[in-house]
Order: C-alpha cells, then sequence, then structure tokens
C-alpha cells in the first residue's frame, strides 16, 4: 500500500476558535500536530480551510492545501486535498490525523496503515484505547466502541459506536478519531449523505456503517491528548 497522511483543520472551531494556531510551547498546534506524523515516515500534508494555517505549516516546512472553507466535515476536506495533491491515484490508503492532537504517538497512523494491509475487507480503519476512568461509562462526550474483540486479539471490527451507556458493568473502548480509509471507501463515504444514525448520535462513522463499509478498530494502550476547549488547551500546554 501507498499511505499518505492528511491532517483537517480549520479556524473556526466552536469551542476553540482559531486553536489550530494556538500556542503551545512557542509553536502552533497544528505544527506540532504535521511535525508529530512526520516522525511516522511517511507523506503527510496538511488539508486547511484557511489561509492562515497553510502559512505557518509552509513556514514550518510542511506541505498544506487550501480547501474550501464551507466543506461540512474533516472527511470531506481530506477528499478535497487528495484530490488536488494525487489526481492520478498514486495514494490507495489515506490517514485522517486530527490537527488537535499536538502529542500523538506517530505509530498511531502507522496502525492505521497496517490495519488496512493486512485485513482485506477492512474499508475503514480506526483505533480504541482502554478507559481511562469509569466515569467514561456514562459520558456522552467519551465515543465507545463495541468490538466484536475476543480475548487476547489487538484488533477486531467494529459493530457500533455510541455516546451511550453499554449495558453490563464492564470496562469501555473509548474511539480514539483517526482513521484510515481505502481510497474508494474514503470517496464513497463523502459522497453519501448524512445517515439516520450518524444524526441521531452525531457520530459520522455511523454513516459508513449504514453503508455497509466495514470498519476494524487495532488497540492502542491510551488516548491521546486531544484539545476540544480552552482548559484541554492549557493541560496540552503543561506538557511542554
Amino acid at each position: 500500500m501507498r499511505p499518505l497522511i492528511l491532517i483537517p483543520t480549520r479556524m473556526a472551531a466552536t469551542r476553540l476558535p482559531g486553536k489550530p494556531l494556538a500556542d503551545i510551547g512557542g509553536k502552533p498546534m497544528i505544527v506540532r500536530a504535521w511535525e508529530q506524523a512526520m516522525m511516522s515516515g511517511l507523506p503527510v500534508a496538511v488539508a486547511a480551510g484557511d489561509p492562515e494555517i497553510v502559512a505557518v505549516v509552509e513556514a514550518a516546512g510542511g506541505r498544506a492545501v487550501l480547501t474550501d472553507p464551507a466543506l461540512p466535515s474533516g472527511s470531506d476536506r481530506v477528499l478535497a486535498a487528495l484530490e488536488t495533491l494525487d489526481p492520478d491515484g498514486e495514494h490507495d490508503a489515506i490517514i485522517n490525523l486530527q490537527g488537535d492532537m499536538p502529542f500523538a504517538d506517530p505509530g498511531l497512523a502507522t496502525a492505521c496503515a497496517a490495519l488496512l494491509h493486512g485485513e482485506p475487507t477492512c474499508d475503514i480503519a480506526t483505533l480504541v484505547a482502554p478507559e481511562a476512568d469509569v466515569a467514561d461509562r456514562t459520558n456522552v462526550d467519551v465515543v465507545k466502541a463495541v468490538l466484536a474483540l475476543t480475548e487476547g486479539e489487538r484488533h477486531a471490527r467494529a459493530l457500533y459506536f455510541t455516546r451511550s451507556t453499554l449495558y453490563g458493568d464492564a470496562p469501555v473502548w473509548r474511539h480514539i478519531g483517526v482513521y484510515g480509509y481505502r481510497r474508494a471507501a474514503l470517496k464513497r463515504f463523502c459522497a453519501a449523505p448524512p445517515s439516520p444514525l450518524e444524526q441521531r448520535e452525531k457520530l459520522e462513522q455511523l454513516r459508513a456503517l449504514e453503508l455497509g463499509l466495514s470498519i476494524w478498530a487495532a488497540v492502542i494502550a491510551e488516548a491521546p491528548i486531544s484539545v476540544d476547549n480552552p482548559a484541554d488547551l492549557e493541560a496540552a500546554r503543561q506538557q511542554v
């Protein structure tokens, strides 16, 4: 396979406007995310919704593509950047990394690429981590993955994703919003309208399941830091 990492980001984040350029230890957050991705050894580009983001990435030595700011999701931004960067279809595996994970382990991208390579039935690869706290089980902001995972396995097919509390007093798998797409699956996903379950749970990966696409998840040790609000940003700043 020939994977390509794309990092979608835009300035108009609802809870933390301008967060791609938020300073973390002297560097914009998107630059830290790009630097981490580059350590994977895979080609990387930023799919930017704003020219300010393109400017800071290019100033750091990176590659960025300006996409339509009106695109509805990060997945649509990834596809738009892909078609600009790779119109001939040389890259058959697309890794969607989040621009608000400034310290994400480079192995997250390679884990998704390995899952696409190793599982022929996998259309979309993603990641899960063990719950951080029992409170995760009832927290609607923690997305839970329901997996066909048997003891001792480190990856499995995902049956569902939910914000709801799962039945039974047992640990849950936290979904990590990193995706690897086969190119055809990404195109099919973006061409489809939001699905009923996606709209109900506010989880776009449910659109893929409703389309009949197969999602597989690999287990990682812990969830990376994600910056969604001012408190998260201050916590990230304490890491440098």
